[in-house]
């Protein structure tokens, strides 16, 4: 019986890969929920595997403490002395409990204890082995399917391969042998823990360096990779060794090295690109097989490119479905924009149209007298548009132009683009400009009125109020003024004759 038990412990570690001792501490656990759930005891319970019986024997512990706190658990000194009489206070005494009479269900709840304990270490194993093989390139077998995900046998593990990580042109049958690239290690997964994938670039990466010797010693490197799995990839390689060709060492002679990885990927598309450290350079390589016009930085810190390529070779560079250039941008890193010549040609004939075109004159502006749009035009601005770019700050900076006219101005042109966006009906028009007609006058009348009323405000900052001096030197003038008004001559008598004559 005892070396059967230890014979079925040292299978289990050979099958699941888990040391023996995991086993056995497995099975004492096991015991010891087993025999808690028959005594119904809160004692402290310990259990021990004897290899020569093959017997797992379980303990109720109890301490020897002065003054117990929980009968349950602990003895007194006296209480001690019946189980060992050379027991001391702190010591333990150690009952045994028997094993024999653990029922079906005690033995049932071991069992799972047991399988539950060697499963959860067989995922610690799985983990810890796989975790550091992250990109490693491994031979498997199509095991089974579950749904959209293919689970494939490693050999020491089940791995999965969900829909995301399947090339698009493949079917994948049962018993079908894959090379596939160990993308992650989910140790939270209810299902197989390991995540391989044939659409991952790195498998191609790692395809490349087992068929190209020079690319496994590290003569020739891989610095980029862009795949769309089962349709096209494109690598970037660059020699450390000025005698080698890296794009010659990957093609290999007629081909054979890359047509190997092609049937490999089941028929997928490679080009294979020569690295260059300039960006310019590098992005005219990444759009082959077009053949690239010129190539514009548009802007450094967005990484965004401008290329242009011939009116004959737009779609070559765009490719099918945008996949070249789609490519191409995640290859180099950057926002590829493609334009032809002829496109590129009209968008500058549009910005120097935009550039000469005279724009619209202020007289169109409404709600403007014609005095303000003088001011304005004795500034340098001649249109409705370099007026519209102006901040209130520097229409404020005009001479005769306040705050409540930079408000007038802003509204009139709000009004103005308003009314290029929705146009009037014609039979609006005449009203329309009748309306405008008045709006005119008045406004002719409100910036005369708004002028008096700055050129006011103008004076009255610069007149100093009198001071309380000058106030009492004017009250000494008024009065000496009074004075000599009094001591004046009086006018001279109406004499009887003229009395009579003037009646």
């Amino acid at each position: 019986m005892a070396n059967l038990l230890y014979q079925t412990i040292e299978q289990i570690s050979r099958e699941k890969h888990i040391e023996p001792e995991v086993i056995v501490a497995a099975i004492e656990d096991a015991m010891i929920v087993a025999a808690r759930k028959y005594y119904k005891t809160e004692e402290d319970l310990r259990a021990k595997f004897n290899p020569d019986s093959g017997q797992v024997e379980v303990f109720a512990v109890r301490p020897v403490v002065e003054e117990v706190t929980d009968p349950k658990k602990e003895f007194t000194l006296a209480e001690a002395k019946r189980f060992d009489p050379n027991v001391e206070v702190g010591g333990e005494i150690v009952i045994p409990k028997p094993t024999d009479v653990l029922g079906r269900i005690a033995a049932q709840t071991a069992k799972q204890v047991i399988m539950q304990k060697v499963r959860e270490a067989e995922r610690d194993t799985i983990y810890n082995e796989y975790n550091g093989r992250v990109g490693e390139l491994v031979n498997c077998v199509v095991k089974r399917t579950e749904g959209p995900d293919v689970i494939v046998d490693l050999g020491r593990a089940e791995a999965r391969m969900p829909k995301r990580e399947q090339s698009r042109l493949e079917t994948y049958n049962i018993g079908d042998r894959l090379r596939v690239v160990i993308r992650a290690v989910d140790r939270s997964a209810k299902g197989p823990q390991v995540i391989v994938s044939r659409a991952d670039p790195i498998l191609v990466q790692r395809l490349f360096e087992m068929e190209v010797p020079e690319i496994y010693d590290g003569t020739v490197q891989i610095r980029a990779a862009a795949r769309e799995a089962g349709e096209r990839t494109k690598i970037a390689v660059q020699s450390r060794d000025k005698d080698v060709d890296p794009v010659g060492a990957c093609v290999g002679m007629k081909g054979m090295r890359v047509q190997s990885i092609i049937r490999e990927l089941r028929g997928e598309k490679i080009d294979i690109i020569p690295y260059s450290e300039d960006t310019v350079q590098f992005a005219q390589k990444a759009l082959s097989p077009a053949k690239v016009t010129r190539v514009q930085i548009i802007d450094p810190e967005t990484r965004h490119l401008e290329v242009i390529v011939e009116d004959t070779q737009l779609s070559l560079a765009i490719g099918k479905k945008g996949q070249n250039v789609r490519l191409a941008s995640k290859l180099i890193g950057w926002n590829v924009d493609i334009k032809s010549e002829e496109e590129k040609r009209q968008e500058i004939e549009a910005q120097m149209t935009a550039l000469t075109a005279p724009g619209t004159p202020l007289s169109e502006l409404k709600g403007v007298g014609p005095k303000t749009i003088e001011r304005i035009e004795a500034h340098g601005v001649s249109s409705i548009e370099k007026l519209a770019d102006m901040t209130p700050e520097q229409l404020t900076e005009i001479p005769g132009i306040g705050e409540k006219m930079v408000e007038k101005i802003q509204l009139s042109v709000a009004a103005y683009f308003q009314s290029l966006e929705n146009p009037q009906p014609e039979g609006e028009s005449l009203e329309a400009l009748a309306e405008e007609e008045t709006a005119e006058g008045a406004a002719e009348q409100a910036d005369a009125a708004e002028e008096t009323a700055e050129a006011a405000d103008v004076a009255g900052e610069n007149i100093e109020a009198p001071t309380e001096e000058e106030e009492v030197a004017a009250a000494a003038e008024a009065a000496a003024a009074q004075g000599q008004a009094g001591n004046a001559e009086p006018d001279a008598p109406v004499k009887d004759s003229d009395k009579h004559g003037n009646k």
